[in-house]
């Protein structure tokens, strides 16, 4: 049995006590629908509602504060809530919470409808390619026909929810109450589960009547595998981390047997990959940054004066803003900030990297036989033509290029013929 159950169980076990003693505990089960709506989020939702169920709560309230998510995740929560035989409340809490997006479909399909003061609620209109510009219609009247068959199933405002979809509209809490978007304001948890009390809904077709006033509040918080899992979801933290992996895998090239770079980098992208496979990546924005990476990898390899560079920024910003299939996943996209950051910063990046190569070109060899063409130096013994000559502070065997040179007469080193000098006179 998961920990969570066995918690329940330990509360029913506390409420047939306080039963016997003529006192019935009621509770309410809480889940923290926090950040991007996941296929992790949606199986989490799931779990709680199952055992929420399964212990006879009074109500399960989802706690939402998300920027949106995936489609088909906020889909299959949706669907958890219509099929659920215990009440479901959204609650937009706490304070500067919202339900943007995908969240706002979620608070409209729940039975009863909540905001915390100072939250808000909408901006539901589909992105495109990069947040911004426009989709297709199919999309958008999907979405639009979507919001208004669950406003007509809850009774709520059609028009102002429709607003969400179409206009990008987006309420305060005391606006979407006016507007017959949510049923109910409450501070926190005393002030809602006070209003929740006496209050009629419909739960699967039949009547019910919520019996919540001194209800005991239980948080059922995501596992650590869960947790986890979820974080990895966000297309943001996909999105650093494929790009970690890329920086990783391109110092490891660069300077082979580094071996921690190539680690990390490793790592970073399998977990990338694992976080992509779920948020239906479209597969000419994968290309692009794959061939970034190549024009990348090029340039340290075969310098091009910042030809191969410029192309792969340029692929770089073009795979990062179509990443995510629009017509796909129309609630979701990469934020427009963290595609900016990180398209500078590789540019900084092989600015520099180019700029180092650049002055380890221009900058005079210190070893091999590079580092003693053009030296200057002093005829030691006569050369005819062969002698000894002092170069640097060493004796050195020398031959004339042409003629004879006088001992003590200044000589150039114009070539190296294994460890014998090649000189001639200069004046």
């Amino acid at each position: 049995m998961r920990a969570p159950a066995i918690l329940l169980s330990l509360f029913l076990l506390i409420n047939s006590a306080h039963a016997a003693g003529g006192e019935v505990v009621v509770e309410v089960v809480v889940a923290e629908v926090e950040g991007v709506i996941s296929p992790v989020m949606q199986e989490y939702v799931s779990r709680v509602m199952e055992e929420a169920e399964s212990s006879g709560a009074e109500a399960v309230v989802l706690e939402i504060n998300t920027p949106g998510g995936l489609d088909a995740s906020m889909r299959g929560i949706i669907q958890e809530i219509l099929d659920s035989r215990v009440p479901v409340v959204a609650y937009v809490y706490p304070r500067g919470a919202r339900a943007a997006s995908a969240g706002s479909f979620i608070l409209v399909a729940s039975h009863v409808a909540a905001m915390a003061p100072g939250t808000n609620v909408g901006a539901a209109h589909p992105v495109a390619v990069g947040g911004g510009g426009a989709v297709s219609d199919k999309v958008v009247n999907d979405a639009r026909a979507y919001m208004r068959s669950l406003a007509e199933l809850r009774g709520r405002n059609v028009e102002l929810a429709e607003s969400f979809v179409v206009k990008s509209a987006s309420l305060s809490a005391s606006e979407a109450l006016e507007g017959g978007v949510i049923d109910l304001v409450a501070a926190n948890y005393e002030e809602l589960l006070a209003e929740l009390d006496g209050r009629e809904v419909k739960v699967r077709g039949e009547s019910r009547v919520l019996s919540t006033r001194d209800a005991r509040v239980v948080r059922l918080p995501m596992s650590t595998r869960e947790s986890l899992l979820h974080r990895l979801s966000d297309p943001n933290i996909a999105y650093l981390l494929f790009l970690i992996g890329i920086y990783g895998i391109i110092l490891e090239l660069s300077n082979p047997g580094a071996v921690l770079p190539g680690v990390i980098g490793g790592i970073s992208i399998i977990l990338a990959l694992w976080s992509f496979q779920a948020l239906s990546v479209s597969a000419t924005g994968l290309a692009l940054i794959l061939f970034a990476v190549v024009l990348f990898i090029a340039e340290l390899k075969v310098p091009s004066h910042g030809i191969l560079t410029a192309g792969g920024i340029v692929s770089l910003l073009l795979g990062s803003l179509m990443l995510i299939d629009a017509e796909k996943e129309p609630f979701l996209t990469i934020s427009l900030k963290l595609i900016a950051s990180a398209t500078a910063f590789t540019a900084l990046f092989f600015a520099f990297a180019l700029g180092l190569a650049a002055r380890a070109m221009r900058r005079r060899p210190a070893t091999g036989k590079e580092a003693m063409l053009g030296l200057v130096g002093r005829a030691k013994t006569e050369l005819s033509p062969e002698g000894y000559v002092v170069v640097r502070g060493e004796l050195w065997q020398a031959r004339a290029r042409e003629g004879r040179i006088e001992a003590g007469k200044k000589v150039k080193v114009v070539d190296v013929d294994n460890l014998t000098l090649v000189v001639e006179e200069v004046s």
